[in-house]
């Protein structure tokens, strides 16, 4: 009978960082993430949408985003609302456990 070989897993690139790497790339991670969920909070409390008497039209619309992304980054170098950390934590004690 013919045996096929094992699959092995592949590793995840992080795993084959240095830990101080690992950590830092995983810090960054949940940063942007952070960052991510505050513009979109800020795009439900209709931070970067254009006003309705004297607004900058079509152009402040199509640049609201951008607005929002980098007022969100802002407020985690500023510290955020602490999920990043939270994020970072669940990362590493997921990525030690493997």
């Amino acid at each position: 009978m013919n045996r096929m070989a094992p699959i092995t897993p592949v590793s995840s690139p992080a795993n084959q960082l240095q830990p101080e790497k690992r950590d830092a790339a995983l810090f960054q991670a949940a940063k942007d993430l952070e960052a991510s969920f505050l513009a979109e909070m800020l795009k439900s409390a209709g931070f970067g949408k254009s006003r309705d008497a004297n607004g900058g039209g079509i152009g402040e619309d199509q640049f609201g985003s951008f607005l929002r992304q980098e007022q969100a980054k802002d407020m985690v170098k500023q510290g955020g609302i602490g999920l990043a950390e939270s994020l970072y934590e669940a990362l590493k004690e997921q990525e030690d456990a493997q």
